[in-house]
């Protein structure tokens, strides 16, 4: 099983976009796609130095562009699986199959102007934490009245808030941990970004999602969600909400995933899942420049889904959003009609159950978990096609 991966902030370096310009028709969408988002993509992605491109304004749609240019160039029908950290979700939403490109680049230039201009409210940012007991690092982290806005996995947490808070942390770290400053604009993914959240929401709500047509992981929780119009709410949230990248890594896991393909600028979630997975021989490309795209392509060659020349019906995969233990509905059989919004079962975990519910109107063609199974996120449970009797 093969997974797509867009990396977030932080990833970008001078220059990186320059050899994708070389290939027909990529300066043309990255004109149309800045009209779009309002900042000038082809002069950031080739000549604005490293300053330029760290303006969370240009920075964040830039990064959605760079990776939905190079995405366009994969065989992207034998992707299984796509996620985004941070405004990478806004790409891994196009490949997914719930957003238009033009909509995630539109809304990438609202998230990265009004996150900005939440950073100049007050005098705010970032810290990583690397090493040290995980409960310990957090525990430190909300001592000092901060915020753990990114957990990585790989012992790594990004506290944000007040700079003199990071400062007392940096002070006073936990036992076995470095607290080393991160050079951004302010405290992203906490409550400090609630104005840029609700400018976003704003925006969002004039925008049609589709239902994803492959397994997209949220950053909110890791978990894969299925229907657009969630989606979309999950997208706004993330702006004050932190970044459950180890979540989503878990679920990678959980799901079996083989290989990934991280789209430019790549390297950070690679490095990620090297330390965090080694142990699932997990096959990795960086894409970075068109020079990488015979071994991506190779790749989703020997991992992706194997393609057929047959006629097949389509069907719809009804997938887990959380984990537990797998109930369908009393009497609702293989062969039945469903309708959109339908429940067919729900998924019984601590806190309570959670309902699955068909996101298309059509047959149930086959239960792929039954009575009692246990189910992680992302995890196929039903399979819907045809048309409904």
């Amino acid at each position: 099983m093969l997974a797509v991966l867009s990396p977030g902030q932080g990833s970008q370096k001078p220059g990186f976009l320059a050899p994708w310009l070389e290939l027909p028709g990529a300066e043309a969408r990255l004109r149309w796609w800045s009209a779009l988002s309002g900042v000038d993509l082809v002069h950031l992605g080739t000549q604005a130095d490293a300053d330029e491109i760290k303006d969370t304004a240009r920075t964040q749609p830039l990064l959605v562009a760079a990776a939905l240019l190079a995405a366009e160039r994969l065989p992207m029908h034998d992707v299984s699986v796509v996620a985004g950290h941070s405004v990478g979700e806004l790409g891994a939403a196009t490949l997914g199959g719930a957003l238009s490109a033009e909509a995630a680049v539109t809304l990438a230039g609202v998230r990265g102007r009004e996150m900005a201009a939440a950073c100049a409210l007050e005098p705010t940012g970032m810290s990583a934490v690397l090493g040290g007991d995980p409960a310990e690092v957090l525990a430190a982290i909300e001592t000092h009245g901060l915020f753990p806005a990114n957990r990585n996995g790989a012992g790594q947490v990004v506290a944000a808030g007040a700079i003199d808070a990071l400062a007392k942390l940096a002070a006073e770290p936990p036992a076995k941990a470095r607290v080393i400053a991160l050079s951004v604009a302010g405290a992203f993914h906490t409550p400090f970004m609630a104005p840029a959240e609700q400018a976003l929401a704003t925006v969002a709500a004039g925008i049609t999602p589709a239902d994803p047509t492959r397994i997209l992981l949220s950053n909110l929780d890791g978990a894969a969600v299925a229907h657009g119009r969630e989606l979309l709410t999950r997208l706004v949230r993330q702006v004050t909400a932190p970044v459950r990248w180890d979540l989503c890594m878990r679920t990678l896991a959980d799901l079996g995933v083989t290989a990934v393909i991280e789209l430019p600028p790549a390297g950070t979630l690679a490095g990620l899942i090297k330390r965090e997975l080694k142990a699932n021989g997990i096959e990795i490309v960086t894409l970075n420049t068109p020079d990488d795209l015979p071994a991506a392509c190779d790749l989703v060659a020997r991992h992706g889904t194997a393609p057929s020349h047959e006629p097949s019906p389509q069907f719809r995969v009804v997938v887990a959003s959380t984990a537990g233990l797998f109930l369908p509905v009393d009497g609702l059989a293989e062969g039945d009609s469903v309708r959109t919004g339908q429940i067919i079962g729900h998924v019984s975990t601590r806190q309570g159950p959670v309902e699955v519910a068909a996101h298309g109107d059509g047959l149930l063609t086959e239960w792929l978990a039954h009575h009692d199974d246990p189910v992680a996120p992302g995890q196929p449970l039903a399979r819907i096609g045809g048309q409904p009797a």
